[in-house]
């Protein structure tokens, strides 16, 4: 049976030129989760998109503006927490919080027959 545990997804939107302390505003954000121990983030580049500005973020043939999502998935208190990090870490943008339900899969390796572990 699979056990379902509630959880939040944290959505931060910005463009892919934003940038923190020098790098990438998605490579900070993604780094500064695994410092946190968030359970899990993923960035998405979007094709074209907007926000309250109106200007349009998309790929140019001189330079690149994508939109950028990075998805974050833990628990209501661990995302409440890190929002302050990531609003401090964001000179423009937006983020949007939700709920879901997380469903592991965690299947033993076929070579070694070990569950791997996340320290």
């Amino acid at each position: 049976m699979r056990e379902l545990t509630p959880a939040k997804i944290l959505r931060l939107h910005f463009s892919e030129r934003d940038r923190y302390q020098g790098r990438p505003l998605y490579e900070a954000i993604v780094h500064k989760c695994h410092d946190l121990n968030v359970a899990g983030a993923t960035v998405i580049r979007g094709l074209e998109g907007y926000g309250e500005t109106g200007e349009l973020h998309r790929h140019h043939v001189a330079a690149s503006d994508q939109p950028v999502i990075v998805i974050i998935v833990d628990s209501e208190e661990k995302l409440r927490n890190s929002i302050p990090v990531f609003e401090q870490m964001m000179t423009t943008g937006m983020m949007a919080m939700s709920d879901a339900e997380v469903i592991r899969v965690r299947k033993e390796t076929a070579r070694t027959g070990h569950v791997p572990d996340r320290a």
